[in-house]
C-alpha cells in the first residue's frame, strides 16, 4: 500500500486527536466513495446530509467523516503523481536509450570520417609520389567504388521488385541509424522530456534530408497504419493512389504508389513522386516502412510524366518503429528528397534545396501528429462546440486543402485561367465543373440552397523584405480592418444560405469590430482554429440586400515568433450559420514563406510597432542584443489566393471586381510590411524615418521639454545613460499624441499606451480622439479642449475611456498638454494617462 505523506499523516492524527480512530466498514467505505466521485470535496451540509441519508454511517461524526475525504483527496493525488513521475520515468529512460543510439552512431561518423580522411591524405601522398604506380590507380578505383556503389540492373517482376525494395529498406537503415548522411543537429531544436524529439538535417548529400527520432503512446502497426496515411498528417499531400500491391515471401507488403503534392505558391508547379514502398518486420521485431522512388536506374515499371506537374525524386526514406517497454513505439524517420530546384525561379530556389523546410513540413509533422493522436487516445475530450478533436483535424483539414487548390488551379479539378486585363500582377481563375461545385456543398440539402454555380479565383504572390512572416500574418489576422473590404466579405457569404443557427454565444474577445469564436486552440503545434463573427450589416450589390451575421472559419499557424524558418498561413472561409458538418467550405487567405535560412528568430516579447526597432545603431540596424542576426536582409515570398463563388452569367463583372480587390489587398499588405519593417518604418505610423534617426529623438525631446514648461515638472524620472525615446517608449503610463485637426487622430503612443488602446502603430492612425471617450468624456474634451490652446495644458478627473477593441479602460486621471517644435509652434497634443487598467 502506497505510503502516506506527512501532510496525510497529520490528518490522521488529528483524526485520532479528537477521539479513538475510526476503522469504517466496507459499506461504509463503499458510500463515502459514492459521494467521493460525485463531489471529493463536499460541504458540511451536504456531510450531514450524508450521515441522514446513510443510517450505516450514523455512528460516525461529521468531523471524521471530513477528516476521511482530507485523506482520500490526499491519496488521489498522491496516486496521479506517482502515475506522472512514472510515465516521465519511462519516458526518460526511452529517451536515454536514443541518446544513446545516437551516440553511438556519431562515435561511428567520427571513425568513418577519421578513416575517410586518412585514405585520401594517403592517397594524395602516393600521387604526389609516384603520378606511374598502377597499383596506386587500383587503390583509387577501389576506393571509388566503395564509397559509390553502383545500383545493379532491376526489372519490373516480382523479383526485380524484391530486389529494389531489399536495397531501399538497407539504404534506408543506414541513413535512419547508420552514417550514410552527416546530420547535423537542427537549429533550435533541443532533445529532452518534453521535447517533440531528435531532429536533424543534412550537411553535405545530395538533395535535402531531415530525420528524427521520437517516442509515442501508440503501438507500431497503429503508427506504421497513420505514417501510410500520408494525406491525414502531412497538408502539402494532394493524393496518394495505390496502383500495384504484392505479398513478399518473408511477410512484407511492397506497393507501387503514385503521390502528387501541392505547390507552396504560384510561382512553382507542383510535385510528383513514382513510388516504391516497402513494408517489413525486421529480425528484431522493429516494423519498417521505406519508400524510393522508381526511375531509369533502377529499371523498373515506369509511370508518364503528368501535365502541370514536375516528376521529384524520394531517395530512400521511411520509418523504423520499434515497440517501447511498457507500451507505445520509439520511431525514426527520414525523409530524403530531390525536389528538382531547376524548375523555379532562382529566388524560390531556397524554398526547394532547404532541409530545414523538409525538416518541418514533413519530418517533424509527422511526429507531431503522432503525438496529437496519442494525446486523444490516452485523454479523450470534446472541444469546441462539442467536437471531438479528429473532427477539428478535418476541418482544418479542409480549409488547408481548398486553399492550396486555390493556390495551385490544376486543371484536373475544373480550373481554367481567364485572360489578363494587361497586367500579369493577379491571375484569375474560374472553374464551374459540377465536381467542384459538389466538393464544395454549394447545393448541400438543408433547406437553404445556394444560388452560385462557379467559383471565381484571384491569386498573386508577392515578395516581401524585412518581414518576419509570424509578425505579418499576426497583424493580419488581429487587424483585419486595415486590409479586408467588409461588403466583399457579405458578398461571399451571400453565397453560404444560412440557416437556424448553431453557435455559441461566447465572446472571448474582439478585433476591430471581430467576435472571436474558440474552436480548438491547438489543433496541431502552433495552429489554431476559431470562428470570426462579423459585426450584422446590411449591403447592396448586383440587386440585392445582403443582410445579418457573417461567420468565417479561420484557421492561423506559424505565428510564433521563435520557430526558425517557419512559414505562416492565415486562411478562413465564410461558413452558414448553422456550421453543420456537410456546411461549404471555399477558402482564401494567405501563406508566407520565408526564402532565407537565418530566418528571423526575434524574442517572443517583440510588439508589432516602435519596440521592434528602438535599440538601433547609427546606421538603423540594432546595434546588438540576442536579435541582431535579424539586422541583415531577410526575404519572403508571399502567396494570396481569394475565392469568390458566383453566378456564372456574372463572370465578368465578379473577375472586375476580384482582380481589383486583390489589389488593393496587395497595396494594403506592403504598406502594412512597409511599417512592421524594423528597419524601415512606414509614413502611417506618425514617423518618415526609423526609430533611434534624429526625427525620432527629436519628438521625444519635445514631448519631454513642452511638459517641462507648461506643468514646471519633468516628465522622465531619469534620463541617464538611455535616450529619451527609449525612456519614454518604456513609461509606465499611457502616453500618446493626436493631430491638430478638427478631427484629431493618433499619430503616436508609448508602449503602455499601445496596450491600453488595444492597437498598434500602424493602426493607431485611423483611431480619433473622440472615439476612445464616452459621451461625457467627449463633453468634457469638448468643452477643455480650447484650454489646451490657450493655456498650454489641462487636468482632467478619472474616468472611463474605451480601447480600439470598445473594452472600458478606467483611469486615476490624466494630463493634456501642448506639444511645441523648435520655433515654439503647436506641433501636437500630448495625453498621459496615470494607472489605467482594464475594467
Amino acid at each position: 500500500m502506497m505510503a502516506v505523506s506527512s501532510g496525510c499523516k497529520d490528518i490522521s492524527k488529528d483524526a485520532m486527536d479528537n477521539g479513538k480512530y475510526v476503522r469504517y466498514t466496507p459499506e461504509q467505505v463503499e458510500a463515502l466513495e459514492r459521494l467521493y466521485h460525485d463531489c471529493p470535496k463536499p460541504s458540511s451540509m451536504r456531510r450531514q446530509q450524508l450521515i441522514r441519508e446513510c443510517p450505516i454511517l450514523s455512528n460516525i461524526e461529521p468531523k471524521q467523516i471530513k477528516v476521511w475525504f482530507q485523506n482520500r483527496r490526499c491519496r488521489e493525488k498522491q496516486r496521479k503523481e506517482a502515475s506522472r513521475l512514472q510515465a516521465v520515468n519511462r519516458k526518460l529512460t526511452a529517451m536515454n536509450k536514443l541518446l544513446m543510439e545516437e551516440n553511438d552512431r556519431l562515435q561511428k561518423q567520427v571513425s568513418q570520417l577519421v578513416y575517410e580522411n586518412s585514405f585520401f591524405r594517403q592517397h594524395s601522398q602516393n600521387a604526389t609520389l609516384a603520378t606511374t604506380d598502377t597499383s596506386c590507380e587500383s587503390v583509387v578505383t577501389s576506393g571509388q567504388h566503395h564509397l559509390t556503389p553502383q545500383h545493379p540492373p532491376r526489372d519490373a517482376s516480382p523479383a526485380g521488385l524484391m530486389s529494389i525494395a531489399e536495397e531501399t529498406l538497407a539504404e534506408f537503415l543506414s541513413k535512419a541509424t547508420g552514417t550514410a548522411v552527416e546530420w547535423v543537429q537542427m537549429p533550435g531544436m533541443k532533445p529532452g522530456p518534453d521535447s517533440i524529439g531528435i531532429v536533424a538535417i543534412s550537411h553535405g548529400c545530395a538533395g535535402v534530408a531531415a530525420r528524427a527520432c521520437g517516442l509515442v503512446g501508440l503501438e507500431p502497426t497503429r503508427v506504421a497504419e497513420i505514417l501510410k496515411d500520408r494525406r491525414s498528417w502531412f497538408r502539402g499531400c494532394r493524393a496518394v493512389d495505390v496502383l500495384n500491391a504484392l505479398s513478399t515471401g518473408n511477410g512484407g507488403t511492397i506497393e507501387l504508389l503514385y503521390m502528387q503534392l501541392y505547390a507552396p505558391t504560384t510561382l512553382a508547379p507542383a510535385r510528383d513522386f513514382w513510388l516504391l514502398r516497402y513494408t517489413s518486420v525486421l529480425e528484431d521485431g522493429s516494423l519498417v516502412v521505406c519508400e524510393r522512388s522508381l526511375n531509369n536506374t533502377q529499371n523498373g515499371p515506369s509511370m508518364p510524366s503528368v501535365q502541370q506537374f514536375v516528376r521529384a525524386e524520394m531517395l530512400p526514406s521511411g520509418y523504423l518503429i520499434r515497440p517501447c517497454e511498457g507500451g507505445g513505439s520509439i520511431i525514426h524517420i527520414v525523409d530524403h528528397m530531390d525536389l528538382e530546384p531547376w524548375s523555379v525561379p532562382e529566388v524560390l530556389r531556397p524554398l526547394y534545396e532547404s532541409s530545414t523546410l523538409l525538416a518541418q513540413k514533413t519530418t517533424m509533422a509527422a511526429l507531431r501528429h503522432l503525438r496529437h493522436i496519442s494525446q486523444e487516445v490516452s485523454q479523450p475530450n470534446v472541444t469546441g462546440w462539442g467536437r471531438r478533436p479528429a473532427a477539428l483535424r478535418a476541418l482544418s483539414q479542409r480549409l488547408s486543402k481548398g486553399f492550396n487548390e486555390a493556390v495551385n488551379g490544376l486543371t484536373d479539378e475544373g480550373w481554367s485561367v481567364l485572360e489578363s486585363d494587361g497586367i500579369d500582377d493577379v491571375t484569375i481563375l474560374v472553374n464551374s465543373s459540377p465536381a467542384k461545385m459538389m466538393g464544395g456543398n454549394l447545393s448541400y440539402s438543408n433547406g437553404f440552397p445556394s444560388m452560385s454555380n462557379a467559383v471565381l479565383c484571384a491569386k498573386a504572390s508577392m515578395l516581401l523584405q524585412n518581414v518576419p512572416p509570424a509578425i505579418l500574418i499576426r497583424f493580419l489576422r488581429e487587424h483585419r480592418s486595415e486590409w479586408a473590404d467588409s461588403s466583399i466579405d457579405a458578398y461571399s457569404a451571400a453565397a453560404i444560405k444560412a440557416g437556424p443557427s448553431n453557435l455559441p454565444g461566447i465572446r472571448a474577445g474582439s478585433f476591430g469590430g471581430q467576435v472571436i469564436l474558440p474552436l480548438a486552440h491547438t489543433i496541431e503545434h502552433e495552429e489554431f482554429m476559431e470562428v470570426i463573427k462579423l459585426e450584422s450589416m446590411g449591403h447592396y450589390r448586383d440587386d440585392m440586400i445582403m443582410a445579418g451575421d457573417i461567420f468565417l472559419l479561420q484557421l492561423c499557424s506559424g505565428v510564433d515568433e521563435n520557430a526558425v524558418g517557419t512559414s505562416a498561413e492565415l486562411i478562413f472561409a465564410p461558413i452558414d450559420a448553422s456550421f453543420s458538418d456537410d456546411a461549404p467550405i471555399i477558402p482564401s487567405g494567405f501563406r508566407i514563406i520565408p526564402l532565407d535560412s537565418g530566418i528571423d528568430s526575434s524574442s517572443p516579447n517583440r510588439t508589432l510597432d516602435l519596440a521592434s526597432a528602438l535599440e538601433v545603431g547609427p546606421a538603423g540596424n540594432r546595434a546588438s542584443g540576442e536579435n541582431s542576426g535579424h539586422s541583415g536582409s531577410t526575404k519572403s515570398v508571399m502567396t494570396i489566393a481569394f475565392q469568390f463563388p458566383f453566378e456564372i452569367h456574372l463572370q465578368d463583372n465578379v473577375a472586375a471586381m476580384a482582380r481589383q480587390y486583390v489589389r488593393s489587398i496587395i497595396a494594403s499588405v506592403q504598406r502594412v510590411a512597409l511599417a512592421l519593417s524594423p528597419s524601415c518604418f512606414g509614413p502611417h505610423t506618425g514617423f518618415r524615418s526609423p526609430p533611434g534617426t534624429p526625427e525620432a529623438h527629436t519628438l521625444a525631446r519635445w514631448i519631454c521639454h513642452s511638459y517641462r514648461c507648461y506643468l514646471g515638472a519633468e516628465l522622465l524620472k531619469s534620463e541617464g545613460s538611455e535616450s529619451i525615446l527609449k525612456t519614454l517608449w518604456h513609461h509606465s503610463d499611457a502616453i500618446m499624441c493626436c493631430s491638430l485637426k478638427a478631427l484629431p487622430v493618433f499619430t503616436f503612443a508609448n508602449q503602455a499606451g499601445l496596450d491600453m488602446l488595444e492597437t498598434t502603430l500602424v493602426a493607431l492612425q485611423d483611431i480619433a480622439l473622440e472615439k476612445i471617450f464616452d459621451d461625457n468624456g467627449r463633453k468634457t474634451l469638448c468643452s477643455e479642449f480650447p484650454q489646451i490652446m490657450q493655456q498650454g495644458f489641462m487636468c482632467l478627473q478619472g474616468g472611463i475611456c474605451l480601447s480600439s477593441m470598445g473594452r472600458p479602460v478606467s483611469f486615476e486621471r490624466a494630463v493634456a498638454w501642448k506639444v511645441l517644435n523648435e520655433e515654439e509652434n503647436a506641433h501636437c497634443i500630448c495625453f498621459m494617462f496615470i494607472n489605467w487598467s482594464f475594467v
